[in-house]
């Protein structure tokens, strides 16, 4: 295994283990299919949001280090023509799907949530739009994972 292939999992699997940790809230959301949802539950998950958006930086900003680490990784693998070229382009889209959702959506969603800005309406909205981006990425990642242990 290479420093790249070890990188790229490493990546990965942190990534993984923060959408857990994420979903572990999100999944909340799941018991409450329509309406608003009731208020120990919104700020259960807008706590966790202002925590992990907000008041853990600089922390915050080591999951997007990985996030661009990966990209880099995938990258210079794709670079050094040693992968078959169906697996860097497949794992690319993998990767780039779940960070490009993440940076135009489901961030600012989450900070906004955080916030609580918004009436309990709008951030029960908002709660389960983030479990739903977090769903896809879990699958994407998953599936990131699954192409780079096979491969």
């Amino acid at each position: 295994m290479s420093v790249l292939d070890g990188l790229s999992l490493a990546c990965s699997g942190f990534l993984l283990a923060v959408l857990w940790m994420d979903l572990i809230f999100d999944s909340q959301v799941r018991s409450v299919r329509v309406g608003e949802l009731p208020e120990p539950m919104l700020s259960s998950i807008a706590d966790y949001y202002r925590r992990a958006t907000t008041t853990s930086r600089p922390m915050s900003r080591l999951i997007a280090a990985v996030m661009a680490i990966l990209l880099g990784a995938l990258a210079f693998r794709g670079v050094r023509g040693d992968d078959p070229i169906w697996m860097i382009a497949v794992s690319a889209v993998l990767a780039a799907v779940p960070i490009l959702l993440a940076m135009f959506r489901t961030l600012p969603n989450a900070v906004r949530l955080g916030a609580r800005s918004d009436g309990p309406a709008e951030q029960s909205r908002l709660a389960r739009s983030i479990f739903r981006d977090h769903i896809v990425c879990l699958v994407a990642i998953s599936a990131l994972l699954a192409v780079l242990l096979v491969w």
